[in-house]
């Protein structure tokens, strides 16, 4: 990432300066509002932009990754009366008005002398004839997929008023061979699926693998030796660190938000499991529930102040919230079926959960005081949720009857929008990293 930074910046705003356009917050297009239940997708139109092969190629990129979102509805190039010719010039609006484009994007992509990627873009707004926004960007050729993903980023913030998601990457367990001799591989993608590589080898059993909130890091768990060890991997250089060997077994370690201590579940010799919080300077380690039942899954609040966790203590799984000291700890959910894998959402509004009732897994969402609970999805087997880093989207495994594995999935807050990732193989314990630097 530390090279990317170095090649991918932005150098200048390109705000009508060809055109004169002004940019102003006035205009006939319809904004979305992302906090409306039914969302109507918005007629957009993503022309291919100037520059050949590779200028097609980062203009479909953002076309599928806006697309992908639900909220937008790409208009088919066949209907496109306009041809493009120069995008520093302002298009013909009445061409685009009768075909119900109301948001019109255009670019150019060039190679520059020292061999970097210059990509730009313009964000029209039809109906009232002006320019939204614009801007370009540098990259070296290795990172051209990236350029796309900013670009759609910086679309759908205009377009929602919510920052995007695309310049993001999922780490997850690649599943492959015999179903009772499967290799699991530690590895990671674009949030697309493109750009899939191996971390490990496969040789060892790994699990759980989740993202800092501030880096590129993960934390993980490996039973290489035969023995539960926690480890942390930096992305950028491949550097391994060992947290700690915990005897017994370890459950989903995650990193608090500021990326300096990890919590878990820890099963200790009286048997029962319990959840620690461990300081990642000192390596000091925190018992903050004390219970004689199994309390696991633990997940931080944006803000550190609380933890949400699923404990058994009750008699059947349910979901609790304490502070992040182990106080006050208080059951929020009261439906039927057993619940698990809660995960707070980065906008601190929601918690993700997973839960079995009535013979199905389900993936759904409750407030933080664990009212107004919504089922997004049902299925044959489904769980293990990880939000985008906006906080609109989940990504979880499923797995349908007689299908052989598991599979990626995302679903946004309507539950209207489901769609599976592409992955190499069978794929389980999607944990989404935040935007990259």
């Amino acid at each position: 990432m530390k090279t990317l930074l170095k090649t991918l910046m932005m150098v200048a705003a390109l705000a009508g300066a060809a055109t004169g356009l002004a940019i102003g917050p006035a205009s006939a297009l319809v904004e979305i509002d992302v906090n409306k239940g039914t969302i109507e997708p918005l007629p957009i139109a993503i022309t291919d932009f100037a520059g050949g092969e590779l200028g097609a190629e980062i203009s479909s990129i953002v076309q599928a990754d806006l697309k992908r979102s639900g909220l937008f509805a790409p208009i088919d190039k066949a209907a496109f009366i306009e041809k493009i010719a120069n995008p520093d010039q302002a298009p013909r609006f009445d061409d685009w008005k009768v075909i119900n484009a109301q948001a019109l994007v255009t670019g150019r992509v060039s190679k520059e002398g020292d061999g970097r990627v210059r990509a730009e873009y313009r964000l029209w707004d039809t109906f009232a004839g002006q320019q939204l926004s614009g801007e370009q960007f540098f990259a070296n050729g290795a990172n051209t997929r990236r350029v796309a993903h900013i670009i759609a980023d910086a679309i759908y913030e205009r377009l929602t008023g919510e920052k995007g998601y695309f310049d993001t990457r999922i780490v997850f367990i690649d599943e492959s061979g015999a179903k009772n001799a499967r290799k699991k591989r530690l590895a990671i993608m674009d949030q697309d699926g493109a750009n899939a590589r191996f971390l490990s080898d496969g040789r060892s059993i790994v699990m759980t693998p989740r993202f800092s909130p501030n880096r590129q890091e993960i934390t993980y768990m490996s039973y290489e030796s035969g023995q539960p060890r926690v480890y942390l991997l930096q992305l950028e250089t491949g550097q391994r660190e060992l947290v700690g060997n915990f005897p017994g077994m370890t459950f989903a370690p995650r990193f608090s938000p500021d990326g300096q201590r990890v919590i878990m579940s820890l099963m200790r010799e009286d048997g029962n499991s319990n959840i620690y919080s461990m300081d990642l300077r000192s390596r000091n380690t925190t018992r903050l529930t004390s219970s004689n039942a199994i309390d696991t899954s633990p997940s931080y609040s944006p803000d550190g102040s609380k933890i949400v966790f699923t404990s058994d203590r009750g008699g059947r799984p349910h979901i609790y919230v304490m502070g992040a000291d182990g106080s006050g700890q208080t059951r929020i959910s009261f439906g039927e079926g057993s619940y698990s894998t809660p995960v707070w959402s980065p906008r601190g509004d929601l918690i993700a959960f997973t839960k079995q009732s009535g013979g199905q897994f389900q993936i759904g969402v409750m407030r933080t005081d664990g009212s107004g609970e919504r089922i997004l999805t049902s299925g044959f087997l489904q769980e293990g949720p990880t939000w985008a880093p906006n906080g609109r989207v989940i990504m979880y495994l499923k797995q349908a009857a007689g299908s052989g594995g598991p599979k990626l999935y995302s679903v946004d807050l309507t539950g209207r929008n489901e769609q599976q990732i592409p992955s190499p193989n069978f794929a389980s314990d999607p944990a989404w990293s935040p935007l990259l630097d």
